[in-house]
């Protein structure tokens, strides 16, 4: 008898989780929106967008933040980008090459490096100079602003 009694709650549980897809269904197609359509979106808009070896978004946020420099190497299997000299026409005695390093499929902070040289231009010689610790930070907080407003665009589809 309690076999039975098992047996019928274990299928009146599987008929509910059954009914409720189907009323989640119904209810996307009454606001017109298909299931296929929300797996779809949230395809997109996973963290981990896995068609390079990197974060999709993080890619693509790197290349337009560091495309004020021409590109010495980009590698989105690697997830390198490294710029070449890049020299500000407003500062001509000064100039930067950048390096952004994606580390990971996921769309994190830490997935994220950045470095950055700077040279001055002393006696007609290029000489190695510091690097403030901010410009980098600020470099990273850019390039992760953006990763964030590329996935929050192709949530909103």
């Amino acid at each position: 008898m309690a076999r039975v009694i098992t047996l019928g709650l274990a299928a009146a549980g599987a008929l509910s989780l059954a009914g409720c897809n189907f009323i989640r269904d119904d209810i996307n197609r009454t606001l017109g929106h298909s299931p296929e359509d929300q797996s779809r979106r949230a395809d997109i808009a996973a963290s981990q967008v896995t068609t390079i070896g990197v974060n999709a978004y993080l890619w693509r946020a790197a290349l337009e933040t560091l495309s004020f420099a021409p590109l010495a190497q980009s590698d989105s299997n690697g997830g390198v980008i490294a710029t070449e000299w890049y020299a500000n026409p407003q500062n001509p005695g000064e100039r930067v090459k950048v390096t952004a390093v994606i580390l990971d499929r996921d769309l994190r902070a830490d997935a994220l490096r950045v470095t950055a040289a700077r040279q001055t231009l002393t006696n007609g010689q290029w000489v190695d100079a510091p690097v403030t610790a901010a410009t980098v930070q600020r470099l990273e907080d850019i390039i992760l602003t953006r990763a964030r407003d590329l996935r929050r665009a192709a949530i909103a589809g």
